[in-house]
């Protein structure tokens, strides 16, 4: 197996040295007006929705000319920088071939370059408009992709001792506790995704929590490591009684969504920040969603489905953040790693392009039924994500 995974990271290796760090990302057609517009109306009513949907469905079965036709760029996506230069380094450490350790290098120079400066630290965002409670400007610093690029750093830090790496890692901590941030109890926060509204969105959260914890025990500051935990505290209070995580937390009305790789993102952060603290209450957590994911998201325990109830889209996403969560978990639970096998198997064997790059997924078509692989090279969504899965795996069974 580990000989299939090598070939397939040369393979996409040589399509990323080829085709650069460039490229299209699912969200970078919905920053055009009138697609922001069809999707505030397809919330409205049936015949709105009904509109998205084929409009997207467009989009999906023509990925590469709708761009075209509307002059959406491909452009370089700092957490797709942030991924790369972790997977890259992971490679290097794996092989100690100096050609992973190079584009590593260049991956994490230019997340310095390109980083935003803000009154709290230095933060990163995507390269496109996006819609959210508002609509959130290309570039404005957010906690997801912030803490990917902090994951890249503390990487170099790790690897090298480099007091630099972990200024940069500090200088990120200060960002993110610029954060609004909702004070729900007195032992209870959550951080808002971006500096310009308050949201509660669990994945975010402890992410944030997560690398505060991290960098605070690193340095020395409880103050970080107390905000943490605070921030641990209340996702973990509103953990569904399933074991699964809404995307939203309260006091937001419930969407009642609990997909594949959002559960997979939670499940990382609860057992590292398990690992750093011995926190019974979060393992307890962790055991219980773990339990309901591997139970509830892949069909014969190897096709990552979208939601428990429903397997399309088979999204790329999905497998990369399944085969990296189910590697990390592992350790605790060591069953995990047979089902990060049977993804690896079925990914490779079915999501990758002969020229090396991973489609974006399978989708099911809501006016035929027909299922149809939408095969646009997506560089974040698609072939970071993989580099990082595929890296994190070897990084497991290699016990590095």
């Amino acid at each position: 197996m580990n000989k299939q995974i090598w070939d397939s990271i040369n393979k996409l290796d040589l399509w990323i040295e080829k085709n650069g760090w460039a490229g299209y990302d699912p969200y970078d057609i919905k920053e055009l007006k009138f697609v922001r517009f069809i999707t505030e109306s397809g919330k409205k009513n049936v015949f709105g929705e009904v509109v998205r949907e084929a409009v997207f469905e467009i989009f999906y079965t023509f990925p590469i000319t709708s761009r075209k036709i509307f002059n959406v760029k491909s452009r370089i996506n700092a957490k797709a920088m942030a991924l790369f230069a972790r997977g890259y380094l992971d490679l290097f450490l794996l092989s100690q071939d100096e050609k992973y350790l190079s584009k590593s290098n260049f991956c994490i120079n230019w997340l310095e370059e390109n980083c935003s400066v803000t009154a709290g630290g230095i933060g990163w965002g995507y390269p496109f408009d996006w819609q959210s409670n508002v609509l959130i400007p290309k570039y404005t610093p957010n906690g997801i992709v912030t803490t990917a690029a902090g994951d890249a750093f503390w990487g170099w830090y790790q690897y090298t001792g480099e007091q630099k790496y972990l200024d940069v890692c500090n200088d990120i901590c200060r960002f993110l506790i610029t954060l609004p941030v909702d004070d729900i109890a007195d032992d209870q926060i959550c951080f808002a995704y971006t500096p310009l509204f308050c949201n509660h969105i669990h994945n975010l959260n402890l992410f944030v929590a997560e690398y505060l914890i991290k960098v605070g025990k690193e340095l020395n500051i409880s103050e970080w490591v107390n905000i943490g935990q605070k921030a641990v505290n209340y996702t973990v209070t509103n953990q569904s009684d399933d074991g699964s995580f809404d995307y939203n937390g309260p006091p937001e009305k419930p969407q009642k969504f609990s997909d594949n790789y959002h559960t997979g993102f939670v499940l990382r952060m609860l057992h590292s920040i398990w690992k750093m603290t011995a926190d019974k209450s979060v393992y307890n957590s962790l055991k219980k969603c773990y339990l309901h994911y591997v139970t509830n998201f892949f069909e014969n325990g190897k096709i990552p489905k979208l939601l428990p109830d429903r397997k399309y889209r088979v999204d790329i996403h999905s497998c990369a953040e399944s085969i990296n969560c189910l590697s990390q978990l592992s350790v605790t639970f060591p069953e995990a790693l047979e089902t990060a096998v049977n993804i690896l198997d079925w990914t490779i064997s079915n999501m990758q392009d002969e020229t090396g790059y991973f489609y974006y997924a399978f989708l099911k078509s809501r006016f035929t039924g027909i299922v149809f692989k939408s095969k646009i090279p997506y560089i974040r969504w698609s072939q970071a994500w993989m580099i990082k899965g595929l890296s994190n795996y070897l990084l497991k069974v290699m016990d590095l």
